[in-house]
């Protein structure tokens, strides 16, 4: 394995979240905390407690996810899509250097950007709402192959793009609403009959209901069902990512 190469991408791709700091780490804890003083104080004194927690301190894992989710996606989309975009893809390409070594030098600055901002948010929930960790491990794994497995799937979505319109339209359209629909701010067993069911096809719920599980030990599904999806996703995305190395799809041409 050439490491000399990942760590160059990896190094020049962290490069850039130091120069957009504002952009990068500043704004989502600036997002998150206005979620906490509309969600957590305003609405959240009028909300009981939600499966006997605060639903201040409920809605933390959600929070973390719904960062997390779309920073992963859209840090790997913009960092494969650019080099694309102005030519500069054809130097990884035509370096001795793997294919598998360029996604886990793109993916893997994604990945570190995304958990560190996870982790940040968690320190910043601290600051408005009591937040306890019954499963570190289990919060730190969950964390991590959210990160890794949507740092993946942004890889997919900035190969696939046309324009910087199709980026933010898959965050804008896709993640966030599946997010919010899958449970960040509310137990499925609130719903009616129908929309729980519905929720079921959410593959995001999956990863809201484990990450909550590891803070609450509360769930709306079994913590190995949602270790599972978050595993099964990982996996189908890197099938599709070899398959567009393999074929060449908005790569080669």
């Amino acid at each position: 394995m050439n490491l000399y190469s990942i760590r160059a991408i990896y190094i020049f791709e962290m490069s850039r979240t130091f120069r957009t700091l504002l952009q990068s780490v500043i704004a989502p804890i600036i997002s998150t905390s206005l979620y906490f003083v509309v969600f957590g104080s305003a609405i959240g004194s009028r909300i009981q407690a939600i499966d006997n927690v605060d639903y201040g301190s409920f809605i933390v894992p959600g929070l973390i996810m719904l960062t997390v989710l779309v920073q992963s996606t859209s840090n790997a989309a913009f960092g494969i899509y650019f080099p694309k975009f102005i030519g500069t893809i054809y130097e990884p390409l035509t370096a001795p250097i793997s294919y598998f070594e360029i996604v886990i030098g793109y993916v893997g600055a994604a990945t570190t950007k995304s958990f560190s901002i996870g982790l940040i948010i968690l320190l910043t929930s601290n600051l408005f709402v009591d937040v306890t960790i019954a499963h570190p491990v289990w919060m730190f794994l969950f964390l991590l192959m959210t990160c890794v497995s949507f740092s993946l799937f942004g890889f997919i979505i900035g190969v696939w793009a046309k324009n910087f319109e199709q980026l933010s339209l898959v965050t804008s359209l896709m993640i966030t609403p599946l997010v919010f629909l899958g449970g960040s701010f509310y137990s499925i067993s609130m719903l009616p009959e129908i929309w729980q069911k519905i929720s079921l096809f959410n593959p995001i719920f999956y990863l809201v209901s484990g990450f909550r599980w590891s803070f609450y030990e509360t769930a709306d599904v079994a913590v190995h069902v949602s270790f599972i999806a978050v595993l099964a996703f990982s996996l189908l995305n890197l099938s599709l990512i070899g398959l567009i190395f393999k074929t060449g799809y908005k790569i080669k041409s």
